[in-house]
């Protein structure tokens, strides 16, 4: 049994930012970017909303807007999604979800919807919860068959996992090491689970031998690994908008700032109590991070599922910076051919990045039904994960 990829599809802003028009606000060259982080060009959202891209990639997952990758021809009704996961750290409202805000724009009516926030570590975070929750609802079905009463939870056979993120609004544009990296977009998936006996052999022979053989090479998510490290030295940050907001509550009577931990006071009281709305990251700290966590996820989820890199066709990591994955590839022994990197054109789209690339190189023909892809991600929390998944 298994969550299998049954749509994908992605969603990028119109306007293109090159190099050289960052050049023209800050203090950097098209020369300095390349080299260091790989990056050409990134999509920036002026008028498109979270939810507008959010939409557009979760209709071309569907089928129902062209530009996206179905493993069997036709559209899938959205009214047949059972749940939306999203994958976001810029929601358009803080309620209702973003989520929700999607399922209402492409007509997901009996759909179950929430946000994760682990920043680019939510396609991993996404897949992963999609799988086990359908695995539990599967489990439940079994037992309401056996017992012959209620199910005891909900009959999820079909989510949407929709990644959508606008950066640019988190990016502070005057500061060279955060905001030539960032840009926007979605990714989606739609994942469906499937029992032994449809993922395998089918047929006048389909016994329970033959079907597990089938089993054994059917699509689905083969493994997944999720791990949080505390970011304790503010590796990657940033501040709610509303976190020094005052409140008439102080002990003297006085106005006090919300939320003003013991352990976030010096550091709010440094910056006039005043929440920083930007983005902020630590560059060094973060590469040591990110190229550790991603070799050590991606051998937990090969180890999980059985297989060694050798086996995967494709890898399609978190686009954070070229030479992250490059770095890993080289500890790894493997040939960059082996990895989908789109990071050139479209910048670090936060937990969109790696559906994105898995979108691209199945939309390239890049990745076959059969094939074995391996997704890996890694971001602020600190967050890390992999999943290994047969097409």
């Amino acid at each position: 049994m298994g969550s299998v990829i049954i749509g994908s599809g992605r969603a990028l802003p119109a306007r293109i930012v090159t190099n050289d028009e960052l050049s023209e606000i800050v203090d950097t060259t098209d020369e300095w970017i390349v080299p260091r982080t790989g990056i050409h060009t990134r999509h920036v959202a002026i008028e498109e909303t979270c939810t507008d891209l959010g939409a557009q990639a979760a209709l071309r997952a569907l089928g129902l807007e062209e530009g996206g990758w179905q493993r069997e021809a036709g559209a899938i009704d959205a009214a047949t999604l059972d749940m939306i996961i999203c994958p976001t750290l810029t929601a358009d409202t803080h309620f209702p979800s973003e989520a929700a805000r999607i399922r209402e724009r492409i007509g997901a009516t009996n759909a179950v919807c929430y946000d994760m926030s682990c920043a680019c570590s939510g396609c991993v975070y996404g897949l992963s919860t999609a799988d086990l929750i359908m695995a539990g609802a599967a489990f439940a079905r079994q037992e309401a068959a056996r017992t012959g009463g209620p199910m005891r939870c909900n009959d999820v056979r079909r989510v949407l996992v929709v990644a959508a993120e606008r950066l640019s609004k988190l990016v502070d544009w005057e500061e060279r090491a955060t905001c030539i990296l960032f840009g926007d977009g979605a990714g989606a998936v739609v994942l469906e689970w499937r029992d032994e006996a449809e993922a395998g052999a089918g047929g006048a022979d389909d016994t329970a031998e033959a079907a597990g053989a089938a089993g054994a090479d059917a699509p689905g998510i083969l493994s997944s690994y999720m791990e949080n490290t505390d970011d304790v030295d503010r590796t990657l940050w940033c501040d709610s908008a509303f976190a020094s907001r005052e409140v008439p509550f102080a002990a003297d009577g006085t106005t006090a700032a919300a939320g003003t931990s013991t352990t976030d006071a010096p550091r709010l009281a440094a910056a006039d109590a005043e929440s920083d709305p930007y983005m902020r990251m630590a560059g060094q700290a973060v590469f040591k991070f990110a190229t550790s966590a991603m070799i050590r996820c991606t051998e937990e989820a090969l180890t999980r599922a059985g297989l060694t890199a050798d086996d995967v066709t494709l890898f399609t990591p978190h686009q954070a910076n070229e030479r992250i994955i490059r770095y890993a590839a080289k500890k790894m022994g493997l040939p960059m051919e082996r990895f989908q990197v789109i990071i050139d054109h479209v910048g670090n789209v936060s937990g969109a990045s790696a559906l994105i690339a898995l979108n691209e190189a199945l939309c390239e023909s890049k990745l076959q039904p059969g094939d074995i892809a391996c997704m890996t991600a890694f971001g602020g929390g600190l967050t890390a994960g992999s999943c290994v998944i047969r097409i």
